[in-house]
């Protein structure tokens, strides 16, 4: 199976620096699994944009795939009351 490669924001990784790090290395687990299948069964497609979300417990995880060059670019990682302004 064809492996993605996933790209982080430099937002991303202070993003992350809010975020308890019990729910940090859980978020880590559920970008790395993005590699192997990036439209896992709890995925969303945005409205009017090309780009999917994940939620956990009260953080979102927001994603865009280039399926062309195999990358996946990790956007932004907030709690849910944040994450869409």
């Amino acid at each position: 199976m064809v492996k993605y490669k996933i790209l982080i924001k430099r937002s991303v990784e202070k993003d992350l620096l809010k975020i308890p790090k019990k729910d940090v290395k859980k978020i880590l687990e559920i970008i790395e699994a993005l590699a192997e299948n990036p439209y896992p069964s709890n995925v969303k497609k945005l409205s009017y944009q090309e780009k999917y979300r994940i939620r956990y417990r009260q953080y979102r995880i927001l994603y865009q795939i280039e399926n062309k060059i195999l990358t996946i670019y990790i956007i932004k990682i907030a709690h849910r009351k944040d994450v869409y302004r």
